[in-house]
């Protein structure tokens, strides 16, 4: 089943439910997915739909931040809730650990030994860990471990 035949089911079911926020979420989202659809000119794949459900969710962490540091809750409560929405759609996160095993094991594999490694391991690393795990936490974890 594709992503955009679950968020029309699910968009069935907020409606049925009244739940404007779930209802809101689902039509950015589906409406994010059509757009790449369109600009492709081809069904997205699975590796896609993630890309775009990512960028979605990034876009909802960067605006929870701003909110939290101008001091703004009320609007940062909206944003969470939303965060919430959208990872429901997104594939099974990996832990820190595992994180930090996968990067590990590509730093033997590509035998970096310091900072000047960083871009080869991060080019390695990031497609295994794709929508699997945090950007930023990729970033920091390949850090740590190439120090």
């Amino acid at each position: 089943m594709s992503l955009l035949d679950t968020l029309n089911g699910d968009l069935k079911a907020a409606m049925k439910a009244r739940d404007k926020q779930t209802l809101s979420v689902i039509r950015m989202l589906k409406s994010a997915v059509m757009n790449e659809q369109i600009n492709a000119g081809h069904d997205l794949t699975a590796d896609e739909e993630v890309s775009v459900l990512s960028r979605e969710l990034k876009q909802r962490r960067e605006s929870l931040s701003e909110f939290e540091n101008a001091g703004r809750q009320d609007l940062a409560d909206g944003v969470k809730a939303e965060i919430a929405i959208v990872e429901k759609y997104m594939p099974k996160q990996l832990s820190d650990e595992e994180v930090q095993q996968i990067v590990a094991d590509t730093i033997k594999r590509v035998g970096a030994t310091g900072k000047g490694d960083f871009g080869k391991v991060m080019g390695a690393v990031m497609p295994k860990l794709k929508g699997q795990a945090d950007g930023k936490l990729i970033n920091q974890t390949v850090k740590s471990l190439l120090n």
